[in-house]
């Protein structure tokens, strides 16, 4: 087992499609799909980090940094107990996190960023109204507020893109996040398929 988990880190706006490319990729042999949001969406409500959680969420914040990085340590430990990760084998798909520059340095400890793949699409109004379908959908209250919604973009703005920033230039890959789910999933994949078989060979 590798020291670091090599990760590929899925970076954008809210509502610019993340979750449905790192879902599609986390249905390919050799990838392994995690997003912080769901993680922390499956805690217990009635928990000490389910009530913080929902704390900060409702309000459009993100988690505070220390517990983030330990919900996430303790998600990735279960997995590989589980047999559901493998990480001499298998590539991490991050989505949501590291979501500032501090949690980058905090997991510098714990993965090696091969490639980062930033998602942007230039029309917030519709990424808003994605959100509140999306809400409606699946019953996120997270995103059901518009106030809420673009309070998470300032976030975004503020805190989280300033990440593009932390990590080497060569690692990163601007791809357009307009179109079909299919047509986004094979920019995506023009991108990290050579860094997988750099690293991995063939899974199968």
């Amino acid at each position: 087992m590798p020291d670091l988990y090599r990760s590929v880190l899925l970076f954008g706006a809210p509502g610019v499609g993340k979750g449905t490319q790192g879902e599609l990729l986390g249905h390919l042999p050799g990838f392994v799909h995690m997003a912080s949001g769901d993680i922390f969406r499956a805690l217990d409500a009635d928990s000490v980090l389910g009530r913080k959680f929902h704390e900060y969420s409702s309000q459009g914040l993100l988690v505070p940094d220390e517990v983030t990085i330990e919900v996430w340590r303790d998600h990735v430990h279960s997995r590989i107990e589980q047999g559901t990760y493998r990480p001499d084998a298998e590539l991490l798909v991050l989505d949501g996190i590291p979501r500032n520059t501090a949690q980058c340095a905090a997991l510098e400890a714990h993965i090696e960023v091969l490639q980062v793949v930033h998602l942007h699409a230039p029309d917030i109004d519709e990424m808003v109204e994605r959100l509140k379908k999306r809400a409606a959908k699946h019953g996120r209250v997270d995103d059901a507020d518009e106030s809420v919604i673009r309070r998470r973009f300032e976030v975004y703005d503020e805190e989280t893109s300033p990440v593009l920033k932390y990590y080497d230039p060569d690692l990163l890959s601007e791809i357009p996040a307009v179109g079909l789910p299919a047509e986004v999933l094979l920019r995506v994949l023009e991108t990290i398929v050579p860094v997988y078989r750099a690293r991995f060979g063939n899974p199968l």
